[in-house]
């Protein structure tokens, strides 16, 4: 039940775009398309799994064992620079329409706070290993989530007719505010 509910607790209740407002640079650079979005969505959710684990690690077997905390920002974004590397190759080589639209969005995942955010709090919350992952997938869905709820009504939106001053981020502002006003009513959850 407790895994269930860190789950929980990270897609909806403490969602990092919509509660913590973390990678908000993505979350609007790569919300016109769903296509485009769930890409992202895929490649952050493995960064932030694998960056979660690698981090995790080294915090415990490295940082904390040689009294090195102080080093825990600098070396989790060597790690997850390292992985948005790899993961940048792998979507050259293997979709390269999906590289191609992602654009400079994809190296930008190297500087996505909701990444470091989830690292980081996975620390500061003192998750085992088990917990940890659990948190961190949840995390990463729950961007997804919040990238590709966005990246539809922003097309919808798209098909609208909006007011001239209203268009292009002002409306796109506008529907991130409302649906982060939508995601607080998951408040009570947990």
């Amino acid at each position: 039940m407790e895994l269930f509910l860190i789950f929980i607790g990270a897609v909806l209740v403490n969602n990092l775009v919509l509660a913590r407002f973390l990678g908000i640079c993505p979350f609007f650079g790569v919300s016109r398309k769903v296509d485009t979005a769930i890409g992202m969505s895929l490649a952050v959710t493995f960064v932030m799994a694998v960056a979660g684990i690698i981090t995790w690690v080294v915090q415990y077997a490295v940082l904390d064992r040689f009294g090195l905390q102080y080093l825990q920002t600098i070396v989790f974004i060597l790690v997850i620079a390292a992985l948005v590397q790899f993961v940048e190759m792998v979507i050259e080589k293997t979709s390269p329409d999906l590289y191609q639209s992602l654009g400079i969005f994809l190296p930008l995942i190297t500087t996505n706070c909701a990444i470091l955010g989830a690292a980081i709090l996975n620390i500061q919350s003192g998750f085992t290993f088990v917990q940890m992952l659990v948190f961190t997938i949840g995390s990463a869905l729950g961007f997804g989530l919040a990238l590709v709820l966005f990246a539809g009504i922003r097309e919808r939106i798209d098909l609208s007719d909006i007011p001239y001053y209203f268009r292009g981020m002002p409306v796109a502002f506008i529907t991130a505010g409302i649906l982060a006003l939508a995601f607080m009513g998951f408040s009570g959850l947990v």
